[in-house]
């Protein structure tokens, strides 16, 4: 649950400037801001283009990139704990910091988007650190997914009460209170977590033993050299690694692009936007949750091998996706069947969840 909401606090920081840069730029509805023009008044707009937006949109992931491995060595060595709390709380002092960077220039921003993409990027591989020590095997995919789910109901979250706030309060509030929030949730996060089970003080004595004995046979990996090699010549590893590229690439694009659609290509106002902008991810966050519960029951049944419902989620969840975004290019007249399909975009592509996202834990050596 912890993790959950630190997720979810993770990618509502992340996704505050696809909403809000609409709100920024003078391309935005003049009419979107009818309910206050105090706030009109008081919030810069700024002349960027819509090139220039997406280099700011993308120039998150160019460091987001760089500490992923990073992030995992690190947990390796300090713990998944303070790794992942400090990622977090950095991102978080940089979103309270968006405004001031905007203001001093367009290289201010894109080099602040790029520091909170280097802080983020420890997030994620600093979770399967503590996975690796909390989760009972066979739990181990249905923990890790209701977990995942918070990025999902974050980005819902942070999408439908960021169009608000804009109205409401004007853009820069957005960073202020979400950067706020982060901050405080940090404070929770260093209190209420430790690193693994035996050190808990609150956990009960009849859990604690469960989790423990079933991890005990797995060992550790603290010490042992990386086998890059080895790695390298892992035709498992390649697929793994090249069908998470896809899905992201795909989870990614709309991320960061789907509120300028709606309001460049769709015409709706930042309300609206809001508002339809988040509710895939409603279907993605339930998805999430569908997907790896049949996948254990698949399993606990034995209907299919670990395998087989890999492959199977694995599959579907990158083809249909895939089908319903190519088609919107050809209904891009109907904006109420174009949000019908990308929502069913990303809530089928949770299915991957229990596929591809969760296999990397099936075949590393323990």
């Amino acid at each position: 649950l912890v993790l959950h909401v630190s997720l979810f606090v993770a990618y509502a920081l992340r996704v505050s400037l696809s909403i809000a840069i609409v709100a920024m730029t003078n391309g935005s509805h003049p009419h979107s801001w009818s309910g206050n023009m105090f706030c009109l008044l008081q919030a810069p707009v700024y002349n960027w283009s819509a090139e220039t937006q997406g280099i700011i949109l993308s120039s998150f992931f160019y460091g987001y990139g760089l500490t992923q491995a990073l992030g995992g060595y690190c947990s390796g060595l300090f713990g998944g704990k303070p790794v992942l709390g400090s990622g977090l709380l950095l991102s978080s002092v940089l979103t309270l910091l968006v405004p001031r960077a905007a203001e001093l220039g367009m290289s201010f921003l894109i080099g602040l988007q790029v520091l909170l993409g280097l802080a983020e990027g420890v997030i994620f591989p600093a979770q399967y650190t503590l996975w690796a020590k909390w989760a009972p095997p066979l739990e181990r995919s249905r923990l890790m997914n209701i977990a995942d789910a918070g990025c999902t109901f974050g980005t819902f979250f942070a999408l439908l009460v960021a169009g608000i706030i804009c109205q409401s309060l004007g853009w820069p509030f957005v960073f202020y209170i979400f950067g706020g929030v982060g901050c405080a949730w940090c404070l929770c996060w260093f209190l209420l977590v430790y690193e693994d089970p035996a050190h808990h003080p609150w956990i009960n004595a009849g859990e604690q033993e469960y989790i423990v004995s079933l991890l005990a046979h797995q060992g550790s990996s603290h010490g042992c050299s990386l086998p890059l090699v080895a790695m390298a010549k892992s035709l498992p590893l390649w697929a793994i690694t090249i069908a998470c590229f896809c899905t992201d690439w795909l989870f990614y694009m709309l991320l960061t692009s789907m509120p300028m659609f709606m309001s460049n290509v769709l015409h709706f106002d930042l309300r609206e936007n809001g508002l339809l902008s988040s509710l895939p991810y409603i279907g993605n966050g339930l998805g999430h949750i569908l997907a790896v519960l049949l996948a254990d029951f698949l399993l606990a049944r034995r209907v299919l091998g670990t395998a087989a419902i890999r492959k199977l989620f694995s599959a579907l969840g990158m083809l249909l996706p895939a089908v319903f975004l190519v088609a919107v290019p050809y209904l891009g007249c109907s904006s109420t069947v174009v949000v019908v399909l990308l929502t069913l975009a990303l809530t089928i592509i949770s299915m991957t969840g229990a596929g591809i996202n969760i296999n990397h834990i099936d075949i590393a050596p323990r």
